[in-house]
Formats: C-alpha cells, sequence, structure tokens
C-alpha cells in the first residue's frame, strides 16, 4: 500500500461515506466542495484504480465505484508510515506531544488507552 496524495484521500473519504457501488454523479456532487473539473475528478479516480484502492464497474452509460481499501485498514496504514517517517518510534511521537504540553486529561485518555491495549496489565 502507498501513501495517498490528498487530493485522492479525498476521493476516498467520499467513497468510504457513500459505500459500494457509488455512482459517478453521487462522487461528484459529493466532491463538489473542492471546485474539481469532471476531467480531474476522472484521474483521481483512474489513478486510484490503478493503484488498486478502487474498483469501476460500468453500468449502462454510467461507471459505479467502489472501495476495495477500508478506511480504517488505510487509517492504519497511514498512521504507522507518518509515525516511522516523522518520529521513528511511538515513544518519540509521544515524547513530542508531551513537550507540547498535552492536556491533563489527554494523558489520562492515553494511559487508559495503553492500558486497555495491555490487557489492564499496567
Amino acid at each position: 500500500m502507498k501513501r495517498l496524495p490528498d487530493t485522492e484521500l479525498e476521493v476516498m473519504k467520499a467513497l468510504w461515506a457513500t459505500g459500494s457501488n457509488t455512482p459517478r454523479a453521487v462522487l461528484e456532487d459529493r466532491l463538489s466542495p473542492f471546485g474539481w473539473a469532471s476531467n480531474t475528478i476522472n484521474t483521481y479516480l483512474s489513478r486510484l484504480a490503478d493503484k488498486g484502492f478502487v474498483a469501476v464497474r460500468r453500468e449502462g452509460r454510467s461507471n459505479l465505484y467502489t472501495p476495495l481499501v477500508g478506511q480504517e485498514e488505510y487509517q492504519s496504514f497511514d498512521s504507522r508510515a507518518v509515525l516511522d517517517r516523522l518520529y521513528g518510534s511511538p515513544r518519540n511521537f509521544v515524547a513530542a506531544l508531551a513537550r507540547e504540553g498535552m492536556r491533563r486529561g489527554e494523558l489520562e485518555e492515553l494511559r487508559a488507552l495503553l492500558d486497555q491495549l495491555n490487557g489492564g496489565h499496567g
């Protein structure tokens, strides 16, 4: 899997929100706030299909689009890629957050999450 450019990620977000067999018109409507031309959206969809993120099915005179990569799956991959690239380890990431001054509630939430992930042994 590869990290997606922001533009293609926005197309994937629209697809994740609409689900399988999304008609092109629905996608274009959902992406209208970006002001992209129809050809631009087509380029993004073609790239996503080439990368294996999206399946395209012809039905009549229009295409239907289905996400092949789930949102949680991509977010997990992307989070790890950012973490590795920018911080090297989860410890370094948390240390960077702490240096910036995490609020007490955030630290407690993080501790509770770590305890939960550790099976309550902490």
